[in-house]
């Protein structure tokens, strides 16, 4: 995925704010993984009309500090499509299939019960399978 600089950008501060504004500082939001589907794609309609395509995928957990002593051996992350070839291609996965896909994280608000709640997510920009389950 392409990173743009301040200066590609025209000059103009990309995704920047509070003490993000310094010329130096850029923000990047970009997420590659390669996982299994542990869930099928939904499509579902939003209310603003919109059509999404969710579905979920396992990563086995390499080791880290921050997991030193834990018994988990895997993370999921709940992945949307919005684009319509990001859709397609998802779309035709299945449980089991091990996947790449490349985004940006995303944080999504909606109403639940009475009230609001919030999700992350993976804006899925890119998707390819790598081989079916």
């Amino acid at each position: 995925m392409a990173r743009q600089t301040t200066e590609e950008a025209g000059g103009q501060s990309v995704g920047q704010t509070g003490d993000d504004r310094d010329a130096d500082a850029v923000s990047v939001n970009e997420v590659r993984l390669t996982g299994r589907v542990t869930s099928g794609p939904e499509e579902r309609t939003l209310p603003s009309g919109d059509v999404i395509v969710t579905f979920r995928m396992s990563m086995g957990r390499s080791p880290t500090p921050g997991s030193r002593g834990s018994r988990q051996r895997s993370d999921w992350v709940d992945c949307v499509a919005f684009g319509g070839r990001a859709r397609r291609t998802v779309g035709s996965w299945q449980p089991g299939d091990r996947v790449s896909v490349e985004g940006a994280l995303r944080r999504r608000f909606y109403r639940a019960g009475d009230g609001s709640a919030t999700r992350l997510e993976l804006e899925v920009l890119k998707a390819t399978r790598v081989a079916r389950g």
